[in-house]
């Protein structure tokens, strides 16, 4: 679940109607809005065209309590609305929470970041001005990742494994990133790009575009287990990359290391997908996570 809670300067009845009236809805929410205000009523969503989902949402009220509460469904989500009075103006106490599972929960970054602004363009169209453009929306996306433990991944039962949201960038795009244009082959070397200084690459053993990568790895020249990039589409929940990585038993010690270079290497792939290509590797970072990830143990 995403919570959020701010205060306005206005009464209740005022905001009331800004998160309620659909010709309100339209100056902050991100979709268009199409609804009549009973419990029950259906709900349609609708983008704007430069959004980057193109997908009708449904939904259904599932509370209604004017002018305090205000509840419903978005697809598998439920979003909740509730005003409390605070003086001359109101405390504002949102919160959407994620269907979809452990998938859904990867989306929680985005959404976020996503609410953050929207709420600001909330509380401009309650005084009555211009919302600031939403233009730094990737270093927001990174910082609800990163505090929400997002970006982390786990090593159990002889394996590492992550998975990241990518949001709904085209799967042939995201392929072409990690591919930087080539076409691997069992055999060949592993794309630059799927490989890091500290995991030694070995062969590929799979590639299956645009969905599967697969390699070995070794340890001290010979193989040890193998690196696995595997991409999803989801038209509901976004996109994603999971990434995993078998490490037997004998090698556990090698895990926060691997794990460090491996989130390390995904902070940098979600930048790329996203056309920020960050050079040199962070080797600070890099050794920051390592040290949480060992004291993890």
């Amino acid at each position: 679940m995403v919570r959020f809670q701010r205060r306005f300067r206005h009464p209740v009845t005022k905001v009331w109607r800004a998160i309620t009236e659909p010709g309100e809805l339209k100056h902050w929410f991100p979709a268009l809005v199409e609804t009549e205000l009973r419990i029950g009523a259906p709900i349609r969503f609708a983008f704007p065209e430069e959004a980057p989902v193109d997908v009708v949402g449904h939904g259904e009220i599932l509370e209604l309590d004017p002018p305090k509460v205000y509840s419903f469904t978005w697809n598998q989500d439920v979003l909740r609305f509730e005003l409390v009075p605070d003086g001359e103006g109101c405390v504002l106490h949102f919160s959407q929470t994620l269907g979809g599972g452990g998938v859904g929960a990867l989306s929680a970054g985005r959404n976020a970041a996503g609410w953050d602004h929207c709420l600001g363009a909330l509380e401009a169209r309650l005084e009555d001005r211009e919302a600031e453009p939403f233009t730094e929306w990737m270093p927001a996306m990174e910082h609800y990742i990163d505090v929400f433990g997002l970006g982390a991944g786990r090593y159990a039962d002889g394996e590492i494994r992550f998975a990241r949201d990518l949001v709904w960038k085209p799967l042939d795009d995201i392929w072409c990133t990690l591919v930087e244009g080539s076409e691997p082959k069992p055999g060949d070397e592993p794309p630059l790009r799927a490989t890091n200084g500290y995991v030694e690459a070995g062969k590929v053993t799979k590639a299956e575009a645009p969905r599967l990568l697969e390699y070995e790895w070794l340890h001290e020249g010979k193989a040890a287990g193998v690196v696995r990039f595997e991409l999803f589409a989801d038209p509901a929940l976004g996109n994603r990359v999971e990434l995993t990585q078998t490490v037997p038993e004998r090698l556990a010690e090698f895990a926060p290391t691997a794990l460090a270079a491996w989130h390390t290497q995904l902070e940098l792939f979600f930048a790329a997908v996203h056309g920020d290509i960050r050079c040199p590797w962070p080797a600070d970072r890099m050794e920051a996570l390592r040290k949480q990830y060992s004291a993890r143990g």
